[in-house]
């Protein structure tokens, strides 16, 4: 488990190359831990700022207590449950169209790509400014192209690579901050947690804060296809990620607040921990910080690259891009949705951090809040689909489970600033026109397609229960006590139906 190889035959794809079946090394849990891990987070970098925003440490840590009950469970339970009874590449968009039919299948796909680059664009600029922060605008731009390109052509090499390097960068990310939390013991006053001063209090920046670190639970789903036994490593991979996430947040932040003088609330920004490393343990520690939190960046970049990429070469195979975002390399790895979505980071790159963080905040709440609707009517519509892993609740549950993450999805889009509705709302207009357009192109035969022949939820069971008999409680992150019976064909998901164009 973990690290190990899984050998499959060649088979090949429709849009050229090898498909995911073919004879290379899929993702096992631990390496999927790790691409979960840096899609939500990376570590405590960032989340400095959600102690200059609240005011004081108190709802800080607050907020890293409750948000992942409130958003992280939900969201985990939910992406569980759909990736494990969708196990193919493009996940969200996948469930979309299952339940609300292909056009909004491919919003979802715009609208949370568009969020991915955005959030992806982050992480070279951060990359530099760990590194150089003081090079020439020109010596910046040539710094970031390379930085991009070299990354990119690692996502190239194979998808377990990646995930084999996330292992390693994530064990490199949070270790100095075990160094940290050893160093602070002594030195923690746990009153100094409990400060806050509301007057001082930034609920927009809050807000922010903490959605942007606890989001992007579902990203890696849109790879399932390239997981070894989704159905099992899902589920596990993701409570594995649960735990990580949240305690590489609160064990820094505990050590961090308690053991630094009160008085310097206001210097919590941005990098903030370096100079804590500084204070706690000296100029060692605050190098080992800084280099942590560049690597970091790496891993960040390459989840997210991962679960972009894949997400596109997808809707390819769903016949919702043309035919050549499908196309796969020598390595198993989509070559032209790669290179697609390493231009669309060039591009934003210019953006300042908070303006990408309320677009990509904005842009990913409007496509979660269409998962949590299409959650619930998958529940309702078809009881009988067959589900691998089932959150543990009935229809009322379900809607009581999604009500706490959705609340806070309208409070950050509530919170949003005129400039983001209006780069919003441009992109959901463009989504909307995007799609007759592809459609158009399709009938006209303008552009090669892949045949619409996306595989029934049916045949996803059926593969499955073949190598499978195993007790599915043992894959559960709440114990199932649901007494739903297993169908061995549902023929109301064929999603052939769903997604044909009329």
């Amino acid at each position: 488990m973990g690290g190990e190889v899984v050998e499959e035959s060649a088979d090949p794809a429709p849009g050229g190359g090898p498909r995911a079946s073919s004879s290379r090394p899929k993702l096992t849990v631990l390496p999927l831990i790790a691409l979960i891990f840096f899609d939500v987070s990376g570590g405590p970098f960032g989340v400095e700022d959600s102690v200059g925003a609240g005011g004081g440490p108190l709802l800080s840590l607050l907020g890293f207590l409750l948000f992942p009950l409130l958003w992280s469970v939900p969201e985990a339970l939910v992406t569980a449950e759909l990736a494990a009874g969708f196990p193919a590449n493009g996940g969200y968009v996948l469930w979309i169209s299952s339940a609300f039919g292909p056009f909004w299948g491919f919003q979802e796909g715009l609208w949370k790509w568009a969020s991915g680059n955005l959030d992806n664009a982050l992480y070279p600029v951060l990359f530099l400014d760990y590194l150089h922060p003081s090079l020439s605008p020109a010596a910046r731009a040539a710094a970031l192209a390379t930085i991009t390109a070299a990354l990119t052509f690692l996502n190239y090499r194979g998808l377990h690579i990646v995930g084999l390097s996330a292992i390693l960068l994530a064990a490199f990310s949070l270790s100095p901050f075990l160094a940290l939390a050893l160093l602070a013991l002594p030195k923690i006053q746990p009153r100094r947690w409990l400060a806050l001063d509301l007057r001082r209090v930034n609920w927009r920046g809050y807000f922010n804060s903490m959605f942007w670190n606890l989001n992007y639970w579902d990203k890696a789903s849109t790879l399932a296809g390239e997981v070894e036994d989704p159905t099992r490593t899902f589920p596990r991979a993701l409570y594995g990620a649960v735990v990580l996430v949240v305690a590489s947040y609160l064990i820094p932040l505990l050590a961090g607040t308690g053991a630094m003088d009160g008085s310097r609330t206001g210097e919590w920004t941005d990098g903030y921990f370096a100079q804590v490393g500084m204070v706690i343990g000296g100029p060692w520690l605050r190098w080992w910080i800084q280099a942590a939190a560049a690597m970091s960046n790496m891993g960040l970049f390459q989840a997210e690259m991962s679960s972009d990429s894949f997400q596109l070469l997808g809707m390819s195979e769903m016949g919702m891009l043309p035919a050549f975002f499908a196309m796969r390399s020598k390595y198993g790895t989509p070559t032209i949705s790669i290179l697609f979505s390493a231009t669309g980071i060039i591009f934003l790159s210019w953006m300042s951090f908070q303006e990408i963080l309320e677009f990509l905040n904005f842009l990913y709440a409007l496509g979660m809040l269409l998962e949590f609707a299409a959650f619930i009517k998958l529940r309702i519509k078809k009881p009988d689909l067959h589900r691998p892993y089932k959150v543990p609740v009935g229809t009322l549950g379900v809607v009581l489970l999604c009500l706490p993450p959705a609340f806070l999805l309208i409070l950050v889009m509530c919170l949003a600033s005129a400039r983001t509705f209006i780069v919003s709302g441009s992109v959901m207009l463009f989504g909307a026109l995007l799609y007759p357009a592809i459609e158009y192109m399709k009938r006209g035969n303008w552009v090669k397609f892949i045949s619409t022949s996306v595989p029934s939820q049916s045949s996803f069971e059926s593969a499955q229960t073949q190598e499978q008999a195993v007790d599915e409680a043992s894959v559960n992150l709440l114990p199932d006590r649901s007494s739903g019976k297993t169908e061995t064909e549902d023929p109301e998901i064929d999603l052939e139906g769903v997604l044909k164009v009329e």
